[in-house]
């Protein structure tokens, strides 16, 4: 089947714009689980950067759970690069991992809170490991035996797609360990791999790749 042909079963786009709203509320409430200092009486300058300084975990955890959405709805977004339609069990798995996404903000706010607990550490890393997971698991579906993708969907696009999804998983699993030694450290991975997913990946390369071969040439 053919990207421009209209594919039989369930259309796409009532799953993208939900996928997309949800997305945009999961990422506003964040924020508004950090609060603004109160004081009775006009605070000094100093005082109001000290009280500023004590929400620093409020506010990495904010960065980086913001970034780490960011990360995932760029992933499910290439993804229905490729997807050309869905189905029942595709709706219910995609559910599945927006039902993940909108728990994000609380674990957020969990660490931002407790970033010196193990708990809470573990319980986000055990979050985002879900999340990437069920993005997996949506991917997986999609393109085994081509269901829901063109039938000519090359087989290194769907194992280096497959690939750069789990990394993730594998980081936060790692970051979790590393919360029992040291809480900040494992803060500090689960930020490294925001930073990793911002570089291009192998299947960026594969697609520009084509495309400069696609080109025609130019006078």
């Amino acid at each position: 089947m053919s990207a421009t042909s209209q594919p039989e079963g369930l259309t796409k786009a009532r799953i993208e714009a939900l996928t997309d709203g949800v997305f945009a509320i999961a990422m506003t409430l964040m924020i508004f689980n950090i609060h603004v200092p109160q004081f009775v009486h006009s605070p000094s300058a100093v005082g109001l950067g000290r009280s500023l300084a004590h929400l620093w975990p409020s506010f990495i955890g904010y960065a980086i759970s913001f970034f780490v959405l960011g990360i995932y709805w760029v992933g499910h977004h290439n993804q229905f690069h490729f997807i050309r339609k869905t189905d029942r069990n595709f709706l219910w798995l995609n559910l599945l991992f927006l039902f993940s996404v909108t728990l994000i903000p609380f674990s957020a706010a969990l660490i931002g809170q407790y970033s010196d607990q193990r708990t809470a550490v573990t319980f986000y890393g055990a979050n985002l490991i879900a999340t990437g997971l069920f993005l997996f698991a949506v991917w997986k579906y999609a393109t085994n035996g081509r269901r829901l993708v063109d039938a000519d969907l090359s087989s290194e696009v769907v194992r280096k797609a497959s690939q750069r999804i789990l990394i993730a998983p594998v980081a936060f699993v790692l970051a979790i360990i590393l919360g029992f030694v040291n809480t900040r450290a494992s803060l500090a991975l689960y930020a490294a791999v925001t930073i990793y997913y911002f570089l291009p990946s192998g299947i960026d390369m594969h697609w520009q790749a084509r495309d400069r071969k696609l080109k025609p040439p130019t006078a």
